[in-house]
């Protein structure tokens, strides 16, 4: 199954764009499912028919689907709620103040990602684009699943084994009820749901597509999400640049703005390269309606199949020679200087700025000791080498890395 996502600021026309390679997809023959987890839910407006919270047929092999994510807020997280409920209840939190204190702030819209693993397992699609919601959110709910990981396999069993010795104690002591197993068990299975919504969108399978438009304030936050993705494992496999003015209109205004865009698109090839950059044109209309999005489709990509993945390689890789191993994380256009490295036993800590991303090392590099790091243009590049090796020549680590 090919697995798309579309992400981008709000406003720039992800949704629009995920639509477009969505029907093109299904013209072509694949049985291709739209999945919007954007709380704004702009799909159907777009499409200009009804859209709901199960798949609905557009036109053949195109089905759309608006995610209902308070039902699966509802399904995957009732257990918790009930017990925080009962806290709240015994010290006397008004009962409508603690209903919405139980409601994490974007727990909903991460819970939505489970949809991804339901239809994934049903066999039923070719491809499945998403209509992320706006870049900063769709970092925090792809970044969630290995966040999660972290608590449950270092946190989580001590708390358990803590909490069943002690319940009657602490239950007493603190005048408030503990947490039973049923509570722990909905914790768990939320993990487990959600590492494979992570495995899945991480996997050769996914892609992520970033669209923008030709604005400088536009390109910086797509410059960071296309760092960050890339810190989380994600494959960017292209850019699509939408309402580009046309640069041989004898309209002056027109004209005007087209030598802007054309400043900022140079700047987008360098940002990029070597992802291909699709270009949108400014239309005079809005594309409503299946047969627009398939004619913007054919034209934002040449007439090339845009379902298809253009090989971009892996985020992570390590390569060996005979003097030890070097691990390096794809980090395109990060600054060296906001780059932090930690060890912390078999995990390798990597600070990007505010963003923090555990790896766990593989064996055949958690015996070995750090000899080194460096900032390429690209990519951090972290030397290991066997505890009783030679130390190597000095890697150079001027540029961040530390």
């Amino acid at each position: 199954m090919r697995l798309l996502l579309f992400t981008g600021k709000g406003g720039v026309g992800k949704s629009t764009h995920a639509l477009a390679v969505a029907v093109a997809s299904a013209r072509a023959g694949r049985r291709t499912l739209v999945v919007s987890t954007d709380a704004a839910h702009s799909l159907a407006d777009a499409l200009g028919v009804p859209v709901g919270a199960e798949p609905t047929e557009v036109e053949p092999n195109l089905h759309v689907q608006h995610v209902d994510a308070q039902r699966r807020f509802e399904e995957s997280w009732a257990e918790v709620q009930s017990y925080l409920l009962s806290v709240l209840e015994v010290v006397g939190v008004d009962p409508v103040a603690a209903e919405e204190l139980t409601v994490l702030p974007g727990a909903e819209e991460v819970l939505s990602l489970l949809e991804l693993r339901a239809h994934a397992r049903s066999g039923r699609w070719d491809v499945v684009v998403v209509d992320c919601a706006p870049t900063a959110e769709t970092l925090r709910l792809l970044a969630l699943p290995e966040a999660l990981g972290w608590y449950m396999t270092r946190i989580l069993p001590t708390q358990r084994t803590v909490m069943k010795a002690l319940r009657p104690v602490l239950t007493k002591a603190a005048g408030v009820p503990m947490p039973q197993d049923a509570v722990f068990d909905a914790v768990v299975r939320l993990h487990d749901e959600l590492s494979e919504v992570h495995e899945l969108l991480t996997g050769p399978g996914a892609g992520v597509r970033i669209v923008l438009t030709p604005e400088e304030v536009v390109l910086a936050e797509a410059r960071r999400a296309y760092t960050l993705l890339s810190l989380y494992g994600h494959r960017v496999d292209g850019v699509v640049v939408n309402r580009v003015f046309p640069t041989d209109s004898e309209d002056p205004w027109v004209a005007g703005w087209a030598r802007a865009q054309e400043a900022v698109l140079g700047r987008v090839r360098e940002s990029f390269a070597p992802l291909p950059m699709h270009l949108a044109g400014y239309l005079t209309h809005e594309p409503v309606g299946p047969d627009d999005l398939a004619a913007l489709a054919d034209a934002t990509y040449g007439g090339h199949d845009p379902v298809l993945s253009t090989g971009e390689r892996d985020v992570f890789r390590i390569t060996r020679d005979a003097q030890g191993s070097t691990l390096a994380l794809k980090v395109p256009l990060v600054d060296p200087d906001q780059v932090r490295l930690a060890r912390d036993g078999d995990d390798l800590v990597v600070t990007v700025g505010s963003y923090r991303r555990l790896l766990t090392l593989p064996t055949s590099l958690s015996r070995h000791r750090v000899a080194g790091a460096r900032c390429t243009d690209d990519e951090v590049q972290v030397r290991f080498v066997p505890q009783d090796g030679a130390e190597p020549a000095p890697y150079d680590d001027s540029r961040g890395a530390r």
